[in-house]
C-alpha cells in the first residue's frame, strides 16, 4: 500500500545540515499496523509527513498504492489525505467552538457529503470508540482521553485506507493511553485500515505486527516481542 524507496529529507540550519530522513526504505501492506520508535528528533514526525505528502522528499520516492506522491499537484495531493488518509496528533487539534459530533464530521463535510448524512456518520464513529453518550460537548468539556478519542473517531469516519499517527498518546497518562489504543485498535481493524504510529509508548508494541527503530534518520526493524527501545544494533 505504501512504499517508501531511498527517501532522503534534509534541513539545513546555521553551521548545520540535519538528515531527518536518510536513505530510509519501507513497505506498509493494507491492514497492516506498524510502530515505529526513537528518540526526540530522530526523524519519525518527519517521516509521517512525508508519507502524508505534507513535505516533499529531496530524493527517493513515496508510492501509495503505486502512485508516487511527489508526482501529484497540491490539488491532487490535497484529495489523497483527504481521501485516503486520517491523520492524528499529540495535541488532538480539535475545533474549540465545535462539538464532538461537528469535529467529527468536519472530514466528510470537506468530501461535501450531505450535513445529515455526516452528522449521522459522525456519530457512528463516536459510538466505535465509546464517545456517544459525549456528542454534544465541546472539547473544553472533554479530558485529554476523550478529546483524543474524538481525533480518532475523525480520522476513521471517512473509512481511509491508513492512519498516521503521531504520538497519540504523547499527552495522556499510561492507563488512558491504554485504553485509547485498544480503542484505536479495535476501530482500525473494523475499518480494514493500515496504520502507522510514531511513538515514545512502548506498550503501542504490544498492538503491532511490526516494530521499526528510527535513529538519525536511520530505520531499522525490530520484532514486535522485543523491545525497541533496549534494543540496540
Amino acid at each position: 500500500m505504501l512504499e517508501l524507496g531511498h527517501v532522503h529529507k534534509s534541513y539545513s540550519s546555521p553551521g548545520e545540515k540535519i538528515r531527518a530522513v536518510d536513505d530510509v526504505n519501507m513497505t506498509v501492506a493494507a491492514m497492516e499496523f506498524v510502530a515505529i520508535f526513537g528518540p526526540s528528533g530522530s526523524g519519525k514526525s518527519t517521516l509521517l509527513s512525508l508519507a502524508a505528502g505534507l513535505i516533499r522528499a529531496d530524493s527517493g520516492t513515496v508510492r501509495f498504492e503505486g502512485t508516487a506522491i511527489e508526482s501529484l499537484s497540491k490539488r491532487e495531493t490535497l484529495d489523497y489525505r483527504r481521501t485516503q488518509l486520517g491523520l492524528v496528533s499529540q495535541g488532538f487539534n480539535l475545533t474549540a467552538g465545535l462539538d464532538a459530533q461537528e469535529n467529527v464530521a468536519i472530514p466528510l463535510l470537506l468530501k461535501r457529503v450531505e450535513r445529515s448524512e455526516a452528522r449521522r456518520r459522525a456519530l457512528q464513529a463516536l459510538e466505535e470508540v465509546g464517545l456517544s453518550q459525549r456528542a454534544h460537548h465541546t472539547p473544553d468539556r472533554l479530558s485529554g482521553g476523550e478529546q483524543q478519542r474524538v481525533a480518532i473517531a475523525r480520522a476513521l469516519v471517512g473509512k481511509p485506507k491508513m492512519i498516521l499517527a503521531d504520538e497519540p498518546t504523547g499527552n495522556l497518562d499510561s492507563g488512558t493511553g491504554n485504553d485509547v489504543l485498544e480503542l484505536m485498535i479495535a476501530a482500525l481493524r473494523g475499518h480494514e485500515s493500515a496504520a502507522i504510529v510514531v511513538t515514545h509508548d512502548p506498550s503501542v508494541a504490544g498492538f503491532a505486527d511490526r516494530v521499526l527503530e528510527m535513529q538519525d534518520g536511520r530505520l531499522g526493524e525490530r520484532e514486535p516481542a522485543s523491545s525497541p527501545i533496549a534494543t540496540s544494533e
